[in-house]
C-alpha cells in the first residue's frame, strides 16, 4: 500500500513538472513572437532615408551649392566640366541674374556636362556695412540656405564652393565617409597663411576651398540663417557669415587638410608636391597661380592632372619617398603629378617639407606672413636643387598602373656626371589602385617605394607598395 502511494506521488510530481515546462516553453515562444512583431513595427516606421543609412556614402548622397556670378561663370565653367558628373551629382550654380545671352546658359549641347544654373533670391533687404566690401557676400552666403531649399531627397551632405573650386569627387566622398552624417558636422579647412586666419578666424572654413555640412546641421542652419545675416552686417565675406551663424549654433570646424584654399601666388609646386597624408579633395584660385604643369595654360594643366585622377583618384599627390643605395639618391614621388630626385641622401622629415617655390598672397607683418605648414628654402644654387620630372602619361592594365614622368628642369649649365640624376630622361612608377578603408583614413600611413633593379640608362623605375613593419630611412 505504501509503495502504491509512493508511486502515485511520483506520478503526480512528474505530471506537474511536465505541465510547468510546457507552460514556460509556451510563454517563451509568445514573448519571442511579441519581440519580433515589435521590432518589425519599428523598422516599418523608420523613414526610407534612415533605413538606407547603413549603405556606404556615395555621390548620390551629396548636393552641391556653387557660388558664381553672371560674369565669371561663362569663363570658369570649364573647370566644373572636369569634375561634375551629371548622372550622379545634384546641385546648382547660383548667379545673380542671367546674362543678356541667356540662351548660352540653356544650350543643352554646351551645358550637358555642367550643373544647372539657379538665380539667387533678392537680398536687398539685408544690410551690408563693411566699408569697401562687396555686398554680394550676402547673396553668396545665402547659397547655403537656397541649396537646402532645393529640397532634394536622400541627402547626407551639402557641399559648397566657388566657381573656381575644383573638387575631386571620389576623394570627397571617401573623406566624408569617415563621419556620421546624422550628427552635426561642419567640415573644411582654413587658409595656408597665418595672416588670413588671424584676420578672419582659425576655425572658419574658407569658402573657396569648399566645405561640407551634414544634412541635419544644414537644415537647422537654413532655418535661422537670415536672422544671423541681420545681426552681422559688418562682416566682410560670405564664409564669415556662415561661420558666425554656425558658432551661434555651437558647432565648430572639423579640419580636413585635403581641402585647399591656395592663398599663395606664383609656382605652387612645392605646396602640391608635399601634400598632406590624406586624399586630395579640392583646389582653388587656379587662375591666380602659375599653371601646375609647365608649358600649359591653367585649364590645360588641371585637365592633365585629371588624367591621373581618373585612373587612381585616391593616390593623386600622395607623397612616397625611397632611397637609391647605388647613387645615394633620395627620390620623392607625388603620384600623378611629379617626381623629385635629389642628388644625395636627405632625411625624410626634410623631404616632407614644402619647398618655397611660391610667394605670399600679400605683403604684411612678418608674423602674419607665416605659413601654417612646414616649409623649406630652395637651394641658392639651381644645380643643387632636386631634378623634377612632371607627369607625362598614365595607364591602367591587368598588372596594375604605370605612370611616366619626364624631366623638365634640366640646365645646360649643370654638369652631367654619371652619378647625377640630371642624366635621367624619365621616371616610370608602377603601382596598384589605392582603395583606402575607413580605418586607414582615420589612421593614415605613408606608402613605401623601391628602386627596381632593372633601372638603367636614362630611365629610373620605381614600385610603390604598402609599407610593412619597417622604417623609411637612409640606408
Amino acid at each position: 500500500m505504501f509503495a502504491e502511494m509512493k508511486t502515485s506521488k511520483a506520478s503526480s510530481s512528474s505530471c506537474f513538472i511536465n505541465i510547468f515546462l510546457i507552460s514556460v516553453s509556451f510563454c517563451t515562444i509568445y514573448l519571442l513572437v511579441l519581440l519580433y512583431l515589435f521590432r518589425a513595427s519599428e523598422v516599418a516606421n523608420i523613414p526610407a532615408s534612415s533605413q538606407g543609412a547603413s549603405a556606404p556614402t556615395s555621390l548620390e548622397h551629396l548636393v552641391f551649392g556653387i557660388a558664381s556670378n553672371r560674369g565669371s561663370w561663362l569663363d570658369r565653367k570649364d573647370y566644373a566640366k572636369l569634375w561634375w558628373k551629371p548622372q550622379k551629382m545634384r546641385g546648382c550654380v547660383f548667379v545673380e541674374s542671367m546674362p543678356d545671352n541667356e540662351s548660352y546658359y540653356n544650350d543643352s549641347s554646351s551645358n550637358s556636362l555642367l550643373p544647372p544654373v539657379c538665380i539667387s533670391e533678392d537680398t536687398s533687404r539685408f544690410r551690408y556695412t563693411y566699408r569697401g566690401g562687396d555686398r554680394s557676400a550676402i547673396r553668396v552666403a545665402r547659397v547655403v540656405s537656397e541649396t537646402v531649399a532645393l529640397n532634394h531627397s536622400g541627402v547626407r551632405w551639402f557641399v559648397f564652393g566657388d566657381d573656381d573650386t575644383v573638387f575631386f569627387p571620389e576623394n570627397l566622398v571617401k573623406t566624408l565617409s569617415k563621419y556620421d552624417h546624422e550628427l552635426w558636422y561642419y567640415i573644411g579647412t582654413n587658409s595656408e597663411i597665418h595672416g588670413q586666419n588671424w584676420l578672419f578666424s582659425f576655425d572658419m572654413a574658407f569658402g573657396g576651398a569648399g566645405f561640407a555640412l551634414s544634412y541635419p546641421l544644414a537644415k537647422v542652419l537654413a532655418k535661422v540663417f537670415d536672422s544671423c545675416l541681420e545681426r552681422y552686417p559688418h562682416l566682410y565675406g560670405s564664409d564669415s557669415r556662415i561661420y558666425t551663424c554656425l558658432s551661434e549654433l555651437g558647432v565648430g570646424l572639423t579640419h580636413e587638410p585635403g581641402f585647399h584654399q591656395i592663398d599663395v601666388k606664383g609656382d605652387v609646386f612645392g605646396l602640391l608636391a608635399a601634400h598632406p597624408l590624406t586624399p586630395l579633395v579640392s583646389l582653388h584660385h587656379l587662375d591666380r597661380i602659375d599653371p601646375i604643369f609647365p608649358n600649359m595654360t591653367a585649364k590645360q594643366a588641371i585637365a592633365h592632372l585629371f588624367e591621373a585622377v581618373n585612373i587612381d583618384s585616391e593616390r593623386v599627390l600622395q607623397q612616397t619617398v625611397c632611397y637609391d643605395r647605388w647613387f645615394s639618391w633620395t627620390i620623392s614621388v607625388s603620384w600623378g603629378y611629379a617626381v623629385q630626385v635629389f642628388e644625395n641622401h636627405q632625411f625624410l622629415p626634410d623631404v616632407l617639407r614644402a619647398h618655397k617655390t611660391f610667394r605670399q598672397w600679400k605683403k604684411g607683418h612678418v608674423v602674419q606672413e607665416g605659413y601654417l605648414f612646414d616649409t623649406r628654402e630652395l637651394h641658392i644654387d639651381p644645380c643643387r636643387r632636386p631634378t623634377i620630372f612632371f607627369l607625362d602619361r598614365a595607364s591602367s592594365g591587368e598588372d596594375g598602373i604605370e605612370s611616366t614622368y619626364r624631366q623638365y628642369n634640366s640646365s645646360d649649365n649643370c654638369s652631367l656626371d654619371m652619378g647625377l640624376p640630371k642624366k635621367l630622361a624619365e621616371v616610370k612608377v608602377f603601382s596598384h589602385k589605392l582603395d583606402l578603408k575607413i580605418k586607414q583614413l582615420q589612421a593614415p600611413r605613408r606608402y613605401c617605394c623601391d628602386v627596381l633593379p632593372f633601372s638603367q640608362g636614362e630611365v629610373l623605375q620605381l614600385a610603390i607598395r604598402e609599407c610593412k613593419e619597417e622604417l623609411i630611412h637612409i640606408h
